[in-house]
């Protein structure tokens, strides 16, 4: 430890060192259940990617395992501590080092927050469309860790589709340079998209370069109430069967509709089995919204609301970003699902989520970005009962196998981290998961980086 502490400071400056066990030990852990976290023996907030340099060599030469953090939203365990480890968090890496409204991209250090950034670009007429529903705490570096979505993925993408570069520094304290800032680009592999999704596994991300849009008008949304999850996934369907290219397909179930209404008093319609969002940033968007409107009532749609402005069409998308947060008001800890199964199988999947619910006698409310059929089940449980505890626990694996069955994967955009361990393994099969552990080794021989996340 000593050693370590003497190493680090040569290299850093005063305040980049947090050694105090109250305070390393908040940096343990990330928002996910049933993931276990070591103790650290050192947290470093680094400023420069030299200092972030400093740090890999030091850990190389001693062997210490590096565990990279941005905010700690993170709901899979990619981010927790290993014992004995160095926690490296990148939070204060956080300046916008350019925007180009002509090349249409933005250059930024990794501790950014989404939000920032996204407002930053919008302030010149761009977009920067991954949203995670944590975006205003979440990172940009923590986003390409974990190639995180959000609501508007089902028009624009997730994180990985605005990801053109990358500055990377790797375990021996090398940087690499990936990917291009120019619209088009082919050169070699795509190591660019190898890192995104890597969970901190690969290198460590100090720098991106990130494409941006025009930005788009701002949206309308459309509320439709229906008698089953059923009815609700068969509109669905119909929407996207017809050609439409909504900014926003949002489903809340029932347990899920209920939750919000007991938070924050919103006053949606609580005799709703299913409760849909669509929203579109076209020039149009009433007409758009009508075409819909008639597509969910043929589907059995019993209450078709389209929202007259925008701020009526905000306090609609106000209850869909409160699900979450609403359901954890419901027992005293949660476990938050993330299978992604192909949209014709949506329904599948939320009535089979709740016959799980049943078989274990528990709480489990599913708010989903239909549109892109990523299912968000979240396990309600009393997290000082062993039996309930171990009830939630198996409800969630059979939730992730019963994805699988329906030709969907473990994971849309939370990332694997420790807590899918064994299902991406199951996912991946034997050939994959040895290919992927020789990629792994490829950059990190020494295992180093982010160790037991993954595989």
């Amino acid at each position: 430890m000593d050693a370590l502490l003497e190493r680090l400071r040569a290299g850093l400056p005063a305040g980049a060192l947090i050694t105090d066990p109250d305070i390393t030990a908040s940096y343990a852990h990330d928002m996910a259940s049933f993931c276990d976290a070591g103790t650290p023996a050192v947290v470093v907030l680094p400023r420069t990617v030299e200092e972030v340099q400093h740090v890999m060599r030091t850990a190389t030469a001693l062997r210490i395992p590096v565990v990279p953090q941005g905010a700690r939203t993170g709901l899979s365990g990619a981010a927790n501590a290993s014992d004995g480890c160095i926690v490296l968090s990148l939070v204060k890496m956080d300046r916008i080092l350019e925007i180009s409204p002509v090349d249409r991209i933005a250059v930024v250090e990794p501790g950014v927050v989404n939000a920032t950034l996204s407002r930053a670009v919008g302030e010149l007429g761009l977009y920067y469309p991954p949203d995670p529903s944590s975006w205003e705490m979440c990172t940009i570096g923590g986003n390409i860790g974990t190639a995180s979505g959000g609501l508007c993925c089902v028009k624009y993408g997730v994180t990985a589709e605005y990801v053109l570069g990358l500055e990377v520094v790797l375990a021996d304290g090398r940087l690499l340079s990936t990917g291009r800032r120019t619209a088009k680009g082919v050169a070699g592999y795509d190591l660019t998209r190898l890192f995104v999704g890597s969970e901190g596994s690969l290198g460590i991300v100090v720098k991106a370069v990130l494409a941006l849009r025009p930005r788009p008008p701002q949206q309308l949304v459309l509320a439709a109430e229906f008698p089953s999850a059923a009815a609700a996934c068969d509109a669905v369907c119909r929407i996207m069967e017809r050609g439409h290219t909504p900014s926003l397909l949002e489903l809340m179930d029932r347990t899920t509709v209920r939750a919000v209404n007991a938070m924050a008093s919103m006053g949606l319609p609580e005799s709703t089995e299913a409760l849909l969002l669509c929203a579109f940033d076209t020039p149009d968007p009433a007409a758009d919204l009508a075409a819909v409107g008639e597509l969910c009532k043929a589907s059995g749609a019993t209450e078709v609301v389209p929202a007259d402005d925008v701020a009526e069409s905000e306090l609609l998308l106000q209850a869909r970003r409160s699900a979450l947060p609403a359901l954890e008001t419901v027992k005293s800890a949660t476990m938050i699902d993330d299978v992604c199964v192909p949209r014709s199988r949506l329904g599948a999947m939320i009535e089979g989520t709740a016959a799980i619910a049943e078989k274990f006698g528990l709480t489990i409310g599913v708010c989903a970005h239909a549109g892109d059929g990523n299912t968000h089940p979240v396990v309600c449980f009393d997290h000082t009962d062993p039996d309930e505890s171990r009830r939630a626990r198996a409800s969630f694996d059979e939730i992730m196998a019963l994805g699988l069955e329906l030709g969907g994967t473990i994971t849309g955009e939370h990332g694997v981290g420790v807590l899918k361990k064994e299902w991406l393994a199951r996912e991946l099969g034997e050939v994959g998961l040895e290919l992927q552990r020789g990629i792994k080794a490829a950059f990190d021989p020494l295992g180093l980086l982010n160790p037991g996340k993954l595989f």
